[in-house]
């Protein structure tokens, strides 16, 4: 299917509602029935007959059909938040005395939920580079059920051999789960390299505008109505139709936002590649990456994300460099519409941060936004001088 028939058209039965141009918002709780026959027939899930909103919401189901279709999948649920998602996903896949391989230091979220949470349902998790096919091997049990991946995850880039996981996850009846955000569905489509649940932030690049919080799991048929009936509607992280008709909005200037950053990132990496107070730039697609194999393989086109080391460890060097920043802003997302930065040094101090996964204090994230890539390397001169 044509991505721009997906962005602008797929799921918009426009006769239902007046011929207008946008979706409406659905903002009900119930949906009222006029016979006991129709209220039965809407019990049932597999009718997609809209019941009550903590299930089927038609602005909603407008959204879940896009994302389904941009990641190749059958079918998609739409979530309140990222963690959300990614809870679900794993929750619905696993049972007391399981265990998960996962990559090392994933999002923070999902470190803690992995950490702190899932031991107490007596879920255990094997935390492994996973570069090498072997590392896998190396992990797996005899109670391995679950492989989960991020590729690349968001702070060092660190990538995976998608086909050969899935190929091994397979043979040895395993299921794998991928949080895609950083690639977004347009660089990256790790169902078709045999990965069965893709999971996003949505409140990244699939908004655009910072303005809305969501996630989305993306599978097959079978587990998207698993997912349906337990997690999802037990325990209740369920989008708003309102939040549904942002992500929808935020849809249809994906592509192009996309091919935006992808021109503009590498003109800002480059520039920091070559200053002298930097000491390296880690970045899928620069210069000195050690994975160039696995970024050709598995991502399209570049995408806004970026880590630097300076050259300095002095801790009042590294905050005025951060300070002095006009036009990157600092804050912890990234995805939208306005560059960011997330220092490292922030952590430090933080209750909620552990400092023994810590990277080294000169690290700092970037995000690579709308604004001109010569606006910005502006920007970075000046706090760099």
């Amino acid at each position: 299917m044509d991505k721009s028939e997906i962005y602008n058209h797929l799921g918009e039965d426009r006769e239902d509602y007046f011929n207008a141009g946008a979706p409406p918002i659905i903002a009900t709780s119930n949906f009222l029935f006029n016979s006991v026959e129709e209220i039965r027939n809407a019990l049932s899930y597999k009718n997609g007959i809209p019941f009550y909103t903590r299930g089927v919401n038609p602005t909603t189901k407008i959204l879940e059909k896009k994302i389904a279709a941009l990641e190749k999948t059958e079918s998609a649920l739409a979530f309140s938040s990222g963690m959300s998602a990614i809870s679900a996903a794993i929750f619905s896949q696993l049972k007391s005395g399981d265990n998960i391989i996962s990559i090392n230091k994933p999002y923070i979220g999902t470190n803690k939920l992995m950490k702190e949470i899932l031991p107490n349902f007596n879920i255990s998790t094997t935390f492994i580079k996973g570069n090498k096919i072997k590392d896998f091997e190396d992990a797996f049990k005899k109670n391995t059920k679950l492989i989960y991946l991020e590729s690349p995850n968001s702070w060092t880039f660190e990538m995976q051999d998608l086909e050969k996981i899935a190929d091994f996850a397979k043979k040895n009846k395993l299921i794998t789960i991928i949080d895609n955000s950083y690639a977004s569905p347009i660089n990256c489509n790790p169902h078709v390299w045999g990965i069965d649940i893709v999971v996003h932030s949505a409140t990244k690049y699939i908004s655009g505008h910072g303005d809305v919080m969501g996630g989305v799991v993306c599978s097959t048929k079978k587990i998207i109505d698993q997912i349906f009936g337990h997690q999802y509607k037990v325990n209740g992280g369920i989008i708003s139709p309102f939040n549904s008709w942002l992500f929808i909005r935020g849809l249809r200037t994906l592509e192009m936002r996309m091919k935006f950053i992808a021109e503009n990132t590498p003109k800002v990496v480059s520039y920091l590649e070559k200053h002298p107070k930097i000491n390296k730039v880690i970045y899928p697609h620069g210069k000195d990456f050690k994975q160039k194999d696995l970024v050709d393989k598995y991502l399209k086109k570049p995408c806004g994300q970026f880590s630097i080391q300076l050259k300095t460890s002095d801790k009042d060097e590294i905050e005025s460099f951060c300070n002095k920043l006009k036009y990157f802003k600092m804050a912890c997302s990234w995805g939208g519409h306005e560059s960011l930065i997330f220092p490292e040094i922030a952590n430090f101090g933080n209750e909620y941060f552990d400092e023994s996964e810590a990277l080294p204090l000169n690290f700092v994230r970037f995000y690579v936004g709308l604004e001109d890539s010569k606006f910005l390397i502006k920007d970075i001169e000046k706090a760099l001088s």
